[in-house]
């Protein structure tokens, strides 16, 4: 039986029930693929409206990425707005900006409705190395308050000493609808929410395939759910079982170690106002301080999304950049995870047919676009298509070259936007 990956978070994860795998047949008015952040919020939002909903997870809720990432509320999408307003006009922009800042709600919401315990914390902080990232970031301070988001604030070199207690940064952008989380015991107490409103979970349950007629049906190795809509939420880890969605993202893993107990003097002097922060680099960092008092560090992306021989040795250098007097800190945990990311960077929903629905790549910011397409998937269901339809009529496109060359490609697009920020361009 597979369990959870060694990281920290399966470490001092909440005590979760005994949940059995799929037996037999079981019928639903919605069945859900995927335990993580996008299946189990897609279900709650459904339960919440009074449907019977049947979640199906591979290995454990919150296997994935979802029980692995950063814990960072980050708004917005993997796209900056210039960006998506070029590529999609002024009406599909101001809408997906609208939406932006709902997801880190959605996660506030739920855990004061249900009491999650997930060291719930407030305040993200965007850390610049350049006068060039600083503008950028300006631009997106600008941006935010034409959703009426002012609850904001720039900070120069000596004021984002009092974030990071560090000299590598020029700068940076508070944002207060910011903030940071312990993502598998967010993930798990939504899970138990879910329970408690009489939605049923099997785990050790992997989709082999599924038939998308008139009354779906999602098939594992020991049986099948008959349902009268299905929501495919697989991303990274959906592996064969639909085939259709598999050129339209690629696995991409990111890495992140946590390092031995620190104390709070420490975690103090090293961020003490206890914000969540990551840089503006193409290939960024990004840390925290966990809720006991440990240092979570993350970055180090590999677009094969294969599991790299040395994590540790990956990340610590950039550690000691940071903080050069954690030097000789032991590092307790270190794993990897992945990702969905799309040839757009924009996160992926539609249907595969008037009964079949799914929602995938979210291309790094999957903690806070999970949880709004979760809402929306859930309102196309009641035939509230206005919000969906933003999302789900924005083209996406398989990655150039196949299965063969799309990971070399990205990588050299990855490298060349890298030496633009080594050479200052």
């Amino acid at each position: 039986m597979q369990a959870h990956t060694n990281s920290y978070y399966a470490h001092s994860a909440n005590p979760q029930p005994a949940r059995p795998a799929l037996q037999g047949e079981v019928t639903a008015d919605v069945c859900v693929v995927g335990g993580g952040f996008a299946g189990i919020s897609t279900a709650l939002h459904l339960a919440e409206k009074g449907l019977k909903v049947v979640v199906l997870e591979g290995v454990k809720v919150g296997f994935g990425a979802s029980g692995r990432n950063g814990g960072q509320i980050v708004n917005g999408y993997s796209r900056d707005y210039d960006t998506i307003l070029s590529r999609y006009g002024q009406d599909t922009a101001r809408a997906l900006l609208n939406m932006s800042f709902e997801g880190g709600d959605i996660i506030r919401e739920r855990a004061a409705k249900y009491d999650i315990k997930c060291d719930l914390k407030k305040g993200g902080f965007f850390a610049a190395f350049t006068d060039r990232q600083m503008k950028f970031l300006e631009r997106r301070r600008e941006v935010w308050a034409m959703a009426g988001h002012t609850d904001t604030a720039m900070f120069d070199k000596a004021q984002t000493k009092t974030v990071s207690d560090t000299d590598i940064y020029t700068g940076g952008l508070l944002d207060n609808k910011g903030g940071h989380i312990h993502p598998l015991n967010l993930v798990q107490g939504q899970a138990v929410a879910l329970e408690s409103l009489g939605g049923k979970i099997y785990e050790q349950s992997r989709v082999t395939h599924i038939d998308d007629g008139a009354k779906p049906v999602a098939y594992t190795a020991q049986g099948c759910v008959r349902a009268d809509k299905l929501v495919v939420c697989g991303n990274a880890y959906i592996g064969t079982a639909v085939p259709e969605l598999a050129p339209r993202f690629m696995s991409v893993s990111s890495q992140i170690v946590v390092t031995e107990v620190l104390g709070k003097d420490l975690t103090d002097r090293m961020m003490p106002a206890d914000y969540c922060l990551e840089d503006c680099n193409y290939l960024l960092d990004y840390y925290r301080i966990t809720g006991d008092h440990r240092l979570l560090f993350g970055g180090g992306v590999v677009y094969s999304g294969a599991e790299p021989s040395d994590i540790k040795n990956r990340l610590v250098p950039h550690i000691e950049k940071t903080f050069p007097y954690l030097k000789g800190k032991k590092i307790d945990f270190a794993w990897s995870g992945n990702f969905a990311l799309t040839l757009t960077r924009m996160p992926h929903i539609g249907r595969l047919s008037d009964t079949v629905y799914f929602i995938h790549g979210d291309s790094g910011h999957g903690v806070t676009t999970t949880h709004l397409l979760g809402r929306l998937t859930a309102e196309a269901m009641h035939q509230q298509m206005t919000r969906y339809d933003v999302f789900g009529n924005m083209r996406n496109y398989p990655f150039p070259g196949g299965r063969t060359f799309r990971v070399p490609l990205t990588a050299m697009g990855a490298w060349y936007y890298a030496m633009k920020e080594k050479l200052g361009m």
